[in-house]
């Protein structure tokens, strides 16, 4: 299958209450595939948010687009959003902490998946201590997050059965070493897909 009939079907699934940042839907992926536009079409389909559920293969064939047109960050995210059927969603707005603070960070966190820091989500050991655990983490419309910024930024645990007590409003925090580098406030926790994978494979680009 070419990449324009791998498109095509996927823009099958989406239904036409499907919208997306300024009103665009499913008849503006049409009318770009027509124009031979295929990487704008692509990119449509990603942000293609409001108003329905992505239904099963709709990530993984747009993933297989992407990697035929050679766009790395798409791929990546389009694996990003398959594998979080299978791990549950959660977003939240991650602050920073900013140079000279109590974070060693003295440059940008990649946004695009490859960091696995260490979380505390409110877990603690038998002796009090935190029980940090890891997620990858990816910034939501920007290339990295530098210290003393925020952003939103979703996560994909290690153990996503340790994160489910998550609610919106609850706080958790950044460890890169034993202080914490950044705090966040949960926007989005949601429950995973019935199967599916937790963790993408190791990433392959960066932010």
């Amino acid at each position: 299958m070419d990449v324009v009939a791998m498109l095509e079907a996927v823009g099958l699934l989406v239904p036409e209450g499907a919208a997306g940042e300024g009103g665009v839907t499913v008849a503006d992926v049409w009318d770009c595939l027509a124009h031979d536009e295929w990487e704008v079409a692509l990119g449509l389909l990603e942000e293609l948010r409001e108003g329905w559920t992505a239904p099963a293969g709709f990530w993984e064939e747009l993933a297989r687009a992407a990697a035929m047109l050679r766009l790395e960050r798409s791929e990546a995210w389009c694996r990003w959003r398959e594998y979080e059927g299978g791990a549950g969603v959660i977003r939240a707005e991650l602050a920073l902490e900013a140079v000279g603070g109590s974070s060693f960070r003295r440059t940008p966190m990649p946004g695009a998946g490859v960091m696995r820091p260490l979380w505390d989500v409110g877990s603690r050991r038998p002796d009090g201590a935190p029980d940090l655990l890891v997620a990858c983490m990816w910034v939501e419309y920007a290339h990295e997050l530098a210290p003393g910024d925020r952003a939103v930024v979703r996560l994909l645990p290690l153990t996503p059965e340790r994160w489910r007590h998550l609610a919106p409003g609850d706080r958790i925090a950044l460890h890169e070493t034993a202080v914490p580098g950044g705090t966040g406030t949960v926007l989005e926790a949601r429950p995973p897909a019935p199967a599916g994978r937790a963790l993408p494979p190791e990433p392959r680009v960066g932010a």
